[in-house]
């Protein structure tokens, strides 16, 4: 794993919480963007080399919707950068992590990703995350 590329919050309402990271970070978003295959619409700050990334579900049976139901609004996940997701999932599945794809999905911000189930990484959800080029 190269570097933490963002951590993801889920939020009950998105433009409020905009609002409330912009005034604590003193900045602005740099991007707004909906993932139809999560149901959420997310944002994107960026604080030096650290990416926030505001998770909203878009869909009440949305595991983000359920998340905040259950514990709140709150961090939701960590990403990590990989250099090659595919070997990365593999790799990790032989350690014996439990993996919720089969294989990498298009996420946000121009990236395949993947998550790691909580209940092999200590309760944290892990989301591995590789930029999608021509070449992948």
């Amino acid at each position: 794993m190269l570097k933490v590329e963002h951590i993801g919050i889920a939020v009950k309402d998105l433009e409020s919480s905009n609002m409330l990271f912009q005034t604590l970070f003193n900045s602005r978003h740099y991007k707004i963007e909906s993932v139809d295959s999560e149901h959420v619409n997310t944002s994107f700050f960026k604080i030096g080399e650290t990416k926030i990334e505001l998770l909203e579900a878009t869909d009440p049976d949305s595991a983000i919707a359920k998340f905040i139901e259950k514990r709140g609004e709150g961090i939701h996940h960590i990403a990590y950068e990989v250099a090659d997701i595919h070997s990365e999932m593999e790799r990790l599945s032989r350690e014996g992590f439990t993996l919720l794809n089969d294989k990498p999905k298009k996420g946000a911000d121009n990236k395949l990703v993947c998550f790691l189930h909580p209940k092999s990484t200590n309760g944290v959800l892990i989301e591995l995350c590789q930029e999608i080029t021509s070449d992948v």
